[in-house]
Parts: C-alpha cells; structure tokens; sequence
C-alpha cells in the first residue's frame, strides 16, 4: 500500500491545532456565531481525520480562554504540521548567523505551548447575510477570496476580529476601501457592509481569523544569541492552509498528559496542558521551515551545546531522536536515517526518517502529532528535526535539515 501524507493545516500546530495545525487540505468544516459582525471559527472544534483541536481567539481573551481550558485540566492540543504531519522550530532572524560547521547548538525536545497573533486578519471562507432586501454576500461581491489578508480599512490598520467589527459598525454601510494582501499583491478593493435582519449590526459576510493556538517542540536554543527554533514546518491557517502571518506571539510551559497511539491511517497525537505563569520566550518569525524567536533569560539554556552538522555529514543509518511524550520529560529514542533527499525552499523534507526504538514504538506507535520539532542527533552533531509522519505508516516520516532552519531563521 502506497503510504499516504497527512493534510495538516499550516497552523499552530503548536498544541495539534490544525497542526497552529499543519496540512493542506483538510476535512475542517466552519462555524460561526450568527451575531458577530464577522463570522469567526468556533473554539475547539475536533478536525479529522487528525483528530487534532484547533481554536481561534482574541488577542484580548487569549489568556482568559486558556484559564477556561485549564479548567478541564487536560485538552487536546493542536499539533502544527504542514503538508503532512509538521512539529515545531524557532530562531532569531536579526542575528547573524555563523557558518553551520562551526556553530553550536542545544538540542531540546521539548514540549511547549505556541500562540500565534496574525499581521492582519485572515479571511478564510464566506456566507450569506440575510437582510431586508434579501440575501447578500458582500465579501464576495467586492472579490475577496479565501486567504486574503486584510491589513487596513479606510487606511486604519486591523489585526483583530473586534477592531474590523467596530469600524463596521462606525460606517453604517457606507462605502469603505479595504487594503488586502494575496500573497506578495497588494489589493485595494471598495465594499459595502450590510444590516443584517436579524441582530441589526453591519456585517461583510466573511470568516476572519486573527490567532491561533497549540502545543509543539523545540528544536533547539543558541547560546550564543538567545534565539530558539520549533517544529520545523510553519504554522499555516486550517482553513486555507496557508502560512499564518505573525504579528506576535509566544511560547509557554507545557506538560504532556496522555498519548493518543498512532496506528495505519489514524495518526496519533500528545495531549497537554499549558502553564500559563511560565512565559519561555517571543516568536519573530512564522516560515515554511519553522517558528523562530527570541528566549526569556536563560529559559530554554539546558544540557549540552552540540555542533551542527553539514548537509554532507548527514548519513543514512542509525540516529536518535530527543522527544518530550510524558510529562515534562525528555527522553532519547532510536531512529533510523533510511534516505536523504533534495529539497528546496518549497518543499523542506530533507531526510525520511523510521522510529526502530521499542519504548516509543509502545507508547506512541511511532511519530504523532505534538513531536513536530523533535531533533535529530547523529554521530554526536545536530541533524536535524522530525517535521512529518506517513498515515499509512506512523513508524516513518520526514526531517528538515537543521542548516535549512537556520537559513529560514536568518531570512
């Protein structure tokens, strides 16, 4: 049987959201509060077949949904992933880089909570506001489509939810100038909001989105800059699998407290729970080969530095990997390096990877989502990191080199 990729979202995977979830298509289905301005995903929403949770919230209400969380004492968080399954990585890009074969770095493997705050917010699907003249769809009509970030509305700049449904409402369905971005294109488009029938408040008729939320891995910390990587993939919308603009964000404590076993064509998954007085560090930079930021104090600055390995040091044959599956703990397991592979800036496996240590395979069945970011250790040097897992087969998947995460977080 021909092993099939997980579609993870590019998103937060950071608690297995989609995997700040990672993926491209996805069987993700939209709901909204039919008294918003904007229609926005509901929190919490189960997603298949990853049977990851994803949620979106406000910059404002980011904290107070995380206390409610922690209520239930344990969550399944959402594991960012990419095209198939993707983990976590994060690096300072203001500092400059030395060359990989003399630089050094520490290996983590740990389990974090990853928020992510958009630059702008999100458009992610549309629907039909009811009003007295009848049904109107006027997000579609002006000719936004999926993906579009709007970034300002009558050259006021937007990076909530709340922000874009206060200026509808301050226009009373006047005519507006809304600056997007689709992809490196810049738009200007002119639109009109519309009463709705229902609750009388002005809306577009678009889902938006401004954040996400989840739990991944650390790749690694640099001693010498204070900067960290996570995940190895980026973080990309569950909707529109696109990469998430990021405005700010941050990592915090996390403790894994149950492993959802990955078998053939059900990946599985950690589950976790933050701790929200241990603020770890700030993210800089959201790209296709992982999450990058800058460490509080000395945090993360635990174990050995190690040196980076040379693409052409890399080798297949027996490897471990650093993983964080219980608890706060991070363990050793034994890997196997089973082929290398080219890979370029649109596509970052680099190495196919299959988990042959016997206590991983027991617990987890292999890869699961949530170990995205794990490293990769070979011949005493940092590889690399785990990024994805096949569905069909949950004992194999793919890396990115660590030389590629550090070229992504020096861009």
């Amino acid at each position: 049987m021909t092993a099939k990729l997980i579609p993870f979202p590019k998103v937060l995977d950071i608690a297995n959201g989609s995997e700040f979830c990672l993926g491209h298509t996805d069987n993700v289905g939209k709901s909204s509060t039919d008294n918003c301005a904007i229609e926005r995903s509901e929190p919490m929403k189960t997603e298949k077949p990853h049977n990851r949770v994803r949620f979106t919230v406000k910059k404002q209400s980011f904290i107070a949904l995380m206390i409610a969380l922690m209520a239930l004492y344990t969550f399944q968080v959402p594991a960012f992933a990419a095209e198939e399954v993707d983990l976590v990585t994060a690096v300072s890009s203001a500092q400059t880089m030395e060359e990989s074969t003399t630089r050094t770095l520490i290996p983590l493997g740990r389990t974090v909570g990853i928020k992510l705050f958009s630059d702008g917010v999100v458009v992610i699907g549309f629907s039909k506001i009811d009003t007295a003249e009848g049904s109107a769809t006027p997000a579609q009509d002006c000719g936004l489509k999926a993906g579009d970030i709007i970034t300002q509305i009558n050259s006021e700049d937007v990076d909530t939810i709340e922000e874009v449904q206060s200026l509808l409402q301050k226009l009373t369905g006047d005519e507006m100038t809304i600056r997007a971005l689709r992809g490196e294109t810049e738009l200007t488009i002119n639109a009109k909001a519309v009463k709705c029938s229902s609750d009388g408040t002005y809306k577009l008729g678009a889902w938006i989105r401004d954040s996400m939320a989840g739990i991944g891995t650390l790749t690694f910390y640099d001693p010498q800059t204070g900067t960290f990587g996570a995940l190895g993939h980026g973080i990309n919308d569950v909707d529109t699998s696109l990469l998430m603009p990021l405005e700010s964000g941050g990592i915090i404590s996390a403790s894994v407290t149950d492993v959802q076993k990955g078998v053939s064509g059900a990946p599985g998954q950690l589950r976790g729970t933050f701790q929200l007085d241990s603020d770890l560090g700030s993210l800089y930079a959201n790209t296709n080969g992982g999450v990058f930021g800058t460490a509080n104090g000395d945090s993360l600055k635990t174990g050995e530095a190690m040196q980076v390995a040379t693409a052409e040091e890399v080798q297949c044959g027996p490897a471990t990997i650093l993983s964080n599956i219980k608890g706060d703990e991070v363990q050793q397991y034994e890997i196997e390096i089973t082929k290398l592979l080219a890979s370029d800036d649109a596509d970052t496996r680099d190495l196919i990877i299959k988990v042959t240590d016997s206590q991983l395979l027991e617990t987890t069945g292999g890869i699961v989502q949530g170990m995205s970011g794990s490293p990769i250790l070979q011949n005493g040097k940092i590889v690399g990191a785990v990024t994805h897992v096949l569905v069909d087969d949950p004992t194999c998947g793919y890396g990115i080199l660590v030389e590629d995460m550090l070229n992504y977080a020096s861009k």
